[in-house]
Formats: structure tokens, C-alpha cells, sequence
């Protein structure tokens, strides 16, 4: 008996103790929802985390023009949002801003930037305005490592504060939140993005009773163009300046488009100047701006007549435009025959001295490089590129990590590669440019007008090399000339030259030529 009732002790206990076990795994589940909460705490967490803008800030000093100047260089991102107050983007950018200034109404804000479009800022950057610059090798192939960073006399900081912008998608700028670097990739929605920045840097930093500039180089003129009257129209910004730099406002202007002579017309004066450099004429003038303006002369008068009559053009008339032709570019009579009259950039390019194996560069057509295929139609590359490439992303990169601590462990982008996928059209689903509801070359040379009308006093100058082949000076003197403003604001216009490239800043004579002239420009637009 006894041992029978501790039979059934024991399997109650079992009973108990298999139920209390079985019950044990449900009661330990956590609430119904509780790991879907925890991952959102998580991707909140790490929302958070990417939308935090990032700071660092030195100090430093550098003497310019004879007098010691102390400055802040502030390198970080800054956050963008949409109109619903969602973050969608960081603008990675460094300002310089002189440390002793009191009063900052004295002292003028600049923001600058490069083109491309895609472009980062590191050229004007290092290259032109920023404390800092590389040292190259002029005209020629800059050798690899080591390079040599030194102090910038020519520095923008005596007469300005300056604010270099990357690009989304350029720099350290990226997309985050609801944004993707593709929304940032069109005219107006990269003027957007640059305007919220600018109206974002000048709330925080106390600027708005500051001189206020924009300048860029390439397709950043064509963006200034729109920012300029966007920041006006849009926050009520009125500019003191804006200084465009190897300047395109229309597009069509430089596009060899099929059936439009203008851009062979804007062209010439340009390969006449690159020929008369790489002494490619047969009877060379002593004189290279006089032979220039003999070409401008010969290009709007005698040529453009020529090429406006098509077909209708005898052959004894093409004939003696050929002999022309040949005298301003260096090129044979007979090919200027055979590409009827009409020879493309990169056809030049690589045609001026296929007898010496070069090919002249695009951007700066003082340098040269080897040309590969000898038989080759058209230029097969720009040797300017790879002649300070090198130097310029690998100081670019010691120096945010190394002087401005910022960057080490992020991957800096000269460009964002976004030329192929950019949105040229504008706002309102309408074209850039076109007439009639057909699209156009894209073009804000009304936008720059639109700018001026609005702000009598916006002071515009324009920086040109002679050896730009990438924005030839000729057109941007026919653009300069025909945007149809009164004859009062007309006057606010100055255009100034260089014997240098695209990137006059390159050549050392030039880059104090350039220091002069913006800082002229400076003074002029401030105390007007």
C-alpha cells in the first residue's frame, strides 16, 4: 500500500512538474509586437546616426599679401530636408572665415564651387582660392608622389570668407533618409539643394547682413546663373556678385548639334590661339591677342556668312575660306576641305599635331599627350586630366584627413558621375530653352537676367582663357552680348583673360592674375 501511494506521489509530481515545463517556454515569450518594436528602435537608432551632421573644427594663420591672417576652417556635412521636413541628403562643404573679424557686415561670405556637372569643389578648392594648393608642374605632366602641399598667396581669405560646396554625390555629400543622390541630379533640383544650403549656412553663422558672393568655375557658372536668381526669388538673398569662371550659360553654344554652325564660328578664335601656342602656323604673328582678334573678326563676319549659305557655298568660295581657315588653325587646306569647312573640337584636337603624335587637351589645350591610334577622327582623351589628377586627389585626401581631421574612414569623390543621368529639363515639366513647348539646349542666361533686373546693383564678372577649349571665350562673348538687358545693367558686366586654360588657376602668373581681378571685383560689388 505504501508503496503504491508513493507510485502516485511520484507521478503527480511528474504530472506538475511536466506541466509547470511545458508551460515555461510561453510564459517566457516576450510580448506580442516586442521584436518588430526593437527593430524599430534599431533602424531609428541608426536613422539618427546617419542624419547627424558630422563637425570638425581647426585653427590656423597664413600670411597673404604682407599681413598674418588667423582663420577657422570648419569641414562637416550639413543636414538637407524635403518640403515634409524629411532628411534626404548631407552637403559636405569647408569654410575658411578670418578669426579677428568684429563686425561680420565688413566682411564678405563667398561660396564656391566646381562643375561638371558631377564635379567636386577640390579644384578651386586647392587649386584656385583655398588656403592650401598643390604644386604642379605648368603646361606639363605633374610627376606622381610625393607632392608638394604649400600655402596659397593667392587665397581668397585677405578680402573674403569662403564657403567650398561638394555636390551631392561628390566630396564626402551622400544621400540619406527618404533621399536618393539621383533626386539631387538636374538643374533645378541641384540649385535647390545649394540654395537650401547657402540659406541654412547664413541663418546659422549670422550672415545675412554680409556681402554675399557665388563663384564657380564650368557648369558651376551655368548653376549660378539659376542660383543667383533662385536665392533672391526663393529667400529674398540679394547678392552682391557673382564671378563665373570659364563660363556657359547655353549649352548649344558648345555642342556641335547637327545643322548649327554657330558653335564652328565660337570655336575659332579659340583653335586659332591654340595653334599660334603650339607654334602650328606656318607663318606665325609675333603678336598672339592681335591674331586673336584678327580670328573673331574673320569668324563673326566672313565665315559665318560663308557657312550660312550650306550648300549654296561655290567651290571657289570654299576654296578661299579654306585658305583662311588654314591660316588661323594650322590645319591643311585639304582637310579643311574635306571636313567642309566645319572641324568638331576633338577633330582639332587631335588633327593640329598628328604629325608629332599629340593630341592638345580640352580642358587646357597647353597640355598634350601621346595619341594612341594615329588614324584616329577625333581626340581619344584629355591629357590634361591625368596631368594634375594625381595630385590634386591625393593632397585632396591628405589634406581633409591630416589638416582639416575630417574623413579618414569616408571615401572622398572628385566626382559623382551623375553627367549621364542628369534631369536637364525645368521646373513645370518644361524645357531648358526650347521655344513652343520643344525642348532645347539647356540655358540660364535668363535666369542670370531675370537676377540682374531684379537686383539693379548685382555686379557679374567673367573669368576667360585663351586656351579653353572646353567653354571658348568667343561664345561666351556672343552670350554676353545678347542677353538683352538695358544698356544700364549691361554695364555691370566685365569680362576679364588669361594666357591659361579652363583651369587658369593651373599657370602661377595667371593665379595671381586671377587673386587681382576677383578680389577687384570684390571690392567693387561691397562698396558701391
Amino acid at each position: 500500500m505504501k508503496k503504491f501511494l508513493g507510485v502516485v506521489i511520484l507521478l503527480v509530481l511528474f504530472v506538475q512538474v511536466t506541466g509547470v515545463a511545458a508551460q515555461a517556454p510561453e510564459q517566457q515569450r516576450p510580448p506580442e509586437g516586442r521584436p518588430q518594436a526593437m527593430s524599430e528602435r534599431v533602424a531609428a537608432a541608426a536613422e539618427a546616426a546617419a542624419t547627424k551632421e558630422e563637425w570638425s573644427v581647426t585653427e590656423h594663420t597664413i600670411r597673404i599679401g604682407g599681413q598674418v591672417i588667423p582663420y577657422k576652417a570648419s569641414a562637416g556635412t550639413t543636414l538637407l530636408k524635403n518640403d515634409k521636413g524629411e532628411p534626404t541628403g548631407m552637403l559636405y562643404s569647408v569654410s575658411y572665415t578670418r578669426s579677428d573679424v568684429k563686425d561680420l557686415s565688413t566682411r564678405p561670405v563667398s561660396f564656391v564651387y566646381n562643375g561638371g556637372p558631377g564635379s567636386a569643389s577640390l579644384w578651386l578648392h586647392l587649386g584656385a582660392f583655398g588656403p592650401r594648393r598643390p604644386v604642379t608642374v605648368n603646361g606639363e605632366f605633374t610627376p606622381p608622389a610625393p607632392y608638394k602641399l604649400v600655402d596659397n598667396n593667392e587665397s581668397l581669405l585677405d578680402k573674403t570668407d569662403l564657403v567650398f560646396i561638394d555636390m551631392m554625390g561628390a566630396g564626402y555629400s551622400h544621400a540619406v533618409g527618404k533621399g536618393q543622390e539621383r533626386d539631387f541630379w538636374g538643374i533645378d533640383e541641384d540649385v535647390a539643394a545649394f540654395g537650401q544650403f547657402i540659406n541654412t549656412y547664413i541663418s546659422r553663422n549670422g550672415r545675412w547682413n554680409s556681402p554675399k558672393f557665388l563663384i564657380g568655375e564650368s557648369y558651376g557658372t551655368f548653376r549660378s546663373a539659376a542660383l543667383g536668381n533662385f536665392l533672391q526669388g526663393r529667400y529674398s538673398m540679394h547678392l552682391n556678385g557673382i564671378c563665373l569662371i570659364s563660363s556657359v550659360l547655353d549649352l548649344a553654344t558648345l555642342t556641335f548639334g547637327a545643322g548649327d554652325d554657330r558653335p564652328f564660328i565660337f570655336y575659332l578664335p579659340s583653335y586659332a590661339a591654340v595653334a599660334w601656342y603650339h607654334k602650328a602656323l606656318k607663318n606665325r604673328p609675333a603678336n598672339m591677342p592681335a591674331f586673336v582678334e584678327e580670328a573673331r573678326q574673320y569668324a563673326a563676319g566672313e565665315y559665318a556668312a560663308a557657312l550660312m549659305k550650306g550648300a549654296k557655298l561655290s567651290d571657289a568660295e570654299k576654296a578661299a575660306v579654306a585658305k583662311k581657315l588654314s591660316y588661323f588653325t594650322g590645319l591643311s587646306e585639304d582637310y579643311l576641305l574635306r571636313a567642309n569647312l566645319r572641324v568638331t573640337l576633338g577633330q582639332f584636337n587631335v588633327e593640329l599635331m598628328r604629325s608629332r603624335g599629340l593630341t592638345s587637351g580640352r580642358i587646357d589645350a597647353r597640355f598634350t599627350g601621346y595619341t594612341r591610334n594615329l588614324l584616329s577622327e577625333t581626340a581619344q582623351g584629355d591629357p590634361e586630366g591625368p596631368a594634375v589628377g594625381g595630385a590634386f586627389t591625393a593632397l585632396i585626401n591628405y589634406y581633409n584627413h591630416e589638416e582639416l581631421k575630417f574623413g579618414k574612414d569616408k571615401v572622398y569623390k572628385n566626382s559623382a558621375g551623375s553627367g549621364g543621368q542628369w534631369n536637364w529639363r525645368r521646373g513645370g515639366g518644361g524645357p531648358s530653352g526650347g521655344g513652343g513647348g520643344f525642348p532645347g539646349a539647356p540655358n540660364t542666361q535668363n535666369d542670370l537676367v531675370q537676377a540682374m533686373i531684379t537686383n539693379p546693383r548685382l555686379l557679374v564678372q567673367v573669368e576667360n582663357g585663351y586656351y579653353d577649349m572646353a567653354t571658348p571665350f568667343f561664345a561666351t562673348e556672343f552670350t554676353f552680348t545678347h542677353l538683352g538687358l538695358p544698356a544700364d545693367l549691361q554695364k555691370n558686366i566685365k569680362l576679364n583673360y588669361y594666357d591659361a586654360g579652363h583651369m587658369m588657376y593651373l599657370q602661377d602668373s595667371d593665379r595671381v592674375s586671377l587673386h587681382k581681378h576677383v578680389s577687384d571685383f570684390i571690392d567693387r560689388a561691397t562698396k558701391q
